[in-house]
């Protein structure tokens, strides 16, 4: 089995893949800035003095690090829209954590935005999990003007049971439903937190009592890599299976054309094109519209 600095170098090797490798050129040109960053809604960094021509090379290498999922964040003048108003996500959850002193991690960190938005709370350590070049490269951007003590780890779930260290808080927003095993995920997971610690989780669920899952044959709302879409009891069964013993439901909400909409900033298609034309409660292969649970576990 690989350690951790072995799969760290073999991924830092990923930067060198073509659809990255001049972005990451790019970014070493920049000139060091220090910005002042509001930390809300909208992450925004404002820097002073900024001349055109700064103001154009950031525009550029904003461009090129298209599509941008989570957002939205400000540079200026420069506004990056996101596909996702990633905020109404995190302002949902923000009451039911507490992240000051605590060792904190996000798996499926995408560009690092609610980790910028956790810096507001003091936390201990801040640890991004994403194994996607094109995320790592969007945050290196970005943490270019934070100039943050968030750490981006190039790893995935599989990971985070073997890292150096555990966390007291774990957040996984929408990656169980990309795992061909649920509960092997939930295990992972598990084994990263301390005693005590707690799992903040989202995923996608169907309506039901029963303790069931649904298995899209091919793709569930033009997503191809969506193995299991369980009940509420089933995602909270599965929570068990790995270990857990406290299962909080803390939320469900449908996904709507107001979190997630298509624009300039992504070149592909969204939400809207994804459910039925003729019924907006169903997926365009005829599956229930996604609807997310939201729900805090508790390793004692």
């Amino acid at each position: 089995m690989q350690n951790l600095d072995s799969i760290r170098e073999e991924r830092l090797g990923w930067l060198k893949h073509k659809n990255v490798a001049h972005i990451i050129e790019e970014l070493k040109t920049l000139p060091d800035v220090e910005a002042n960053v509001k930390i809300g809604d909208i992450i925004t960094f404002s820097i002073p003095d900024i001349t055109a021509e700064l103001k154009e090379q950031i525009e550029k290498i904003a461009k090129l690090l298209k599509p941008w999922r989570k957002g939205p964040f400000k540079i200026n003048e420069l506004f990056i829209d996101t596909e996702w108003q990633s905020f109404i996500k995190y302002n949902l959850l923000k009451p039911h954590f507490d992240l000051k002193d605590k060792i904190v991690g996000d798996i499926g960190c995408n560009n690092g935005y609610y980790l910028f938005r956790m810096l507001e709370q003091n936390p201990k350590k801040l640890v991004g999990f994403d194994p996607s070049n094109l995320f790592f490269a969007q945050f290196s951007f970005l943490n270019h003007f934070a100039t943050s003590n968030i750490v981006f780890e190039l790893l995935g779930v599989e990971h985070v049971g073997m890292y150096e260290y555990k966390f007291d808080i774990l957040f996984c927003l929408g990656v169980l439903y990309h795992r061909s095993d649920p509960v092997a995920t939930l295990k992972s997971l598990y084994q990263g937190l301390n005693l005590g610690g707690e799992l903040i989780l989202d995923t996608f669920i169907i309506d039901g009592e029963e303790d069931i899952a649904l298995t899209p044959k091919d793709r569930y709302s033009k997503i191809p890599n969506v193995y299991f879409v369980p009940t509420v009891n089933a995602l909270k069964n599965w929570c068990y299976r790995a270990g857990f013993k406290e299962v909080e439901l803390l939320e469900i909400k449908t996904t709507d054309i107001e979190e997630q909409r298509k624009t300039e900033w992504i070149d592909s298609q969204s939400l809207e094109d994804f459910l039925d034309l003729n019924d907006n409660n169903l997926t365009v292969e005829g599956y229930p519209a996604p609807k997310r649970a939201y729900i805090k576990a508790r390793k004692t």
